[in-house]
């Protein structure tokens, strides 16, 4: 029998999360020992639940629990509170769900290198960071500026072609700069480069990566101190305006300098400690950088981690976590299906569907459209004014006095 007549959507959906490995990370912090009703398992299922239909508050998510079978036989349970929900929420170590997150990782990584072995830009990782603004009043823990807390997503991607997928995420909050969390986002692989714009800028962490054979591509600041060893040629036809190896400041490793212009016409210096790069090459390569801007604000269009369900640590951070694992899991379903269209219709099929058979939602999934169109077409405006002119000089109009005809005929 096919294992797909006896799943759902949304069970298969969940199945990389491997519960039994959950239940045991579980069972060695006894998180549910005194717990009666709303088990830890439990909770990871219904808020990924909201995440996926994107419900916004807990008392959302306590009515779709009373009012929904499909909800209750998710959960095992046909109610629970709001003040239930939010107690969970606080009490739950945001270890547990960023341990979840980094395993799902390991699993993309695996499932995607497979898939993608071989491709240049398998081994391309871009870094940046993402800050969430929230009101003082409540999240005093999350320290960003005098008149308001925050927090900030240190984020690392990787793009294989056009499939981008979570490579690290570390959580904090807002005031500390991007460059102290940049050690922790860097693959200490030769086979990497790594992007990053010039929050990251330092040019002691720079000589180091460049010792260490870590590689990098990055913008310079306009007060950057540059020295210039060699100047390399351009060609004229390139878009590429200066090509030179330089150092920067201090530092005794030598870099490769690229000028070139933005989509705005304006100048940007761009430098990369690989020399097996080309101008063109480095170029491109940090044109990819704005992927990772879209990857945030992917998320936070269409997951939820804008309005927080709870004002503790663990609460802030338990939902981001979770928000984070729906990323992933879309991208795993996507990845199981064969689904060839892009992540956000995956998303809504998975939204739409998930208390389906799993052998229905594949079958939809994949079918072709049954309806074939062209779209809609122009009219051949030249070569109708050339006809009616020919008709016009051989003197072939009189059915233009006509009024019973139809020029759609």
């Amino acid at each position: 029998m096919d294992n797909h007549t006896i799943k759902t959507v949304f069970k298969e959906y969940i199945h990389p999360l491997d519960i039994k490995i959950i239940q045991k990370m579980i069972d060695v912090e006894a998180i549910d020992k005194y717990v009666k009703k709303l088990y830890t398992l439990s909770y990871i299922r219904l808020f990924l639940y909201a995440q996926l239909k994107k419900l916004e508050n807990l008392a959302v998510i306590s009515q779709s629990v009373s009012r929904k079978k499909t909800v209750q036989r998710l959960v095992g349970m046909d109610s629970i509170s709001k003040s239930q929900l939010s107690r969970k929420n606080r009490q739950i170590p945001h270890e547990i769900t960023e341990a979840i997150l980094r395993h799902l990782i390991q699993k993309i990584q695996y499932t995607l290198g497979a898939v993608k072995a071989g491709k240049a830009l398998d081994k391309l990782h871009l870094i940046d960071s993402s800050t969430i603004s929230m009101c003082l009043n409540g999240y005093e823990w999350a320290d960003f500026r005098d008149t308001k807390a925050g927090i900030k997503l240190h984020t690392s991607i990787r793009l294989c072609d056009d499939t981008v997928s979570l490579d690290q995420m570390i959580l904090t909050p807002a005031r500390p700069a991007d460059e102290t969390r940049l050690d922790e986002l860097i693959v200490y692989t030769k086979d990497v480069l790594h992007v990053f714009d010039r929050g990251y800028f330092n040019f002691v962490k720079f000589d180091t990566y460049s010792k260490k054979g870590i590689r990098f591509a990055t913008r310079i600041k306009s007060n950057t101190v540059v020295n210039i060893i060699e100047e390399l040629p351009v060609e004229a036809s390139s878009p590429i305006t200066r090509h030179a190896i330089v150092t920067l400041g201090k530092m005794k490793n030598q870099l490769q300098l690229v000028e070139t212009m933005d989509s705005n016409g304006n100048k940007i210096r761009i430098v990369c400690n690989d020399a097996k790069r080309s101008a063109l090459e480095i170029s491109d390569i940090y044109r990819n950088r704005w992927k990772i801007e879209l990857f945030f604000k992917w998320v936070k269009q269409h997951l939820v981690i804008k309005k927080f369900y709870g004002k503790s640590e663990n609460a802030v951070y338990n939902q981001v976590y979770l928000a984070m694992i729906t990323f992933c899991l879309i991208i795993l379903m996507k990845q199981k299906v064969g689904f060839k269209g892009t992540l956000l219709e995956m998303l809504r099929w998975v939204r739409d569907c998930y208390n389906q058979s799993m052998t229905t939602f594949v079958l939809e999934v994949r079918k072709e459209p049954e309806r074939k169109s062209s779209g809609r077409r122009r009219w051949d405006s030249d070569r109708i004014f050339a006809e009616t002119l020919a008709q016009y000089e051989t003197g072939d109009i009189s059915h233009l006095d006509n009024l019973t005809y139809d020029p759609l005929v």
